[in-house]
């Protein structure tokens, strides 16, 4: 249980703007095998959906403080990841497992008004792609 949850964590934080490696605590206990790969699987890609659905909702409500001296990007980074998701829109999403661009990509998609379940199912099949990606090139190589 105590796998699970660091691994719930780690997913959950990792798709967060806070810095975290899900895939090695995922690649660890696999190579550890003693969970079956698609709980794994499983629980990886319900907490990395999670923090981008927190993405999102943080992204839909961002907007109401950016004259706040605080507030993360200037008009002028909003303007340009804007039209950013414009130019490329919705299916901009199943590259939300990218590295750096992945998890800003979900907060532009809450600011966007993005609808919701359209939201999750692209990125539920992004997160859980890689997740599986990644799980059959750890067996492979073990």
């Amino acid at each position: 249980m105590t796998a699970y949850l660091l691994l719930f964590a780690s997913a959950l934080v990792a798709a967060t703007i806070l810095p975290m490696q899900s895939e090695a605590v995922l690649v660890g206990l696999l190579v550890a095998g003693d969970h079956p790969v698609a709980s794994l699987i499983l629980v990886a890609t319900v907490g990395n959906v999670l923090g981008s659905v927190i993405n999102w909702v943080l992204g839909r409500y961002l907007l109401r403080f950016r004259d706040r001296r605080w507030f993360p990007a200037s008009d002028r980074q909003l303007e340009r990841a804007q039209g950013w998701y414009h130019r490329y829109g919705r299916w901009s999403l199943l590259g939300s497992w990218l590295p750096l661009v992945g998890d800003p990509l979900t907060v532009v998609a809450g600011v966007m008004r993005e609808p919701f379940w359209t939201f999750f199912a692209l990125v539920t099949v992004a997160k859980a792609g890689r997740y599986l990606a990644l799980a059959a090139l750890t067996l492979a190589w073990i």
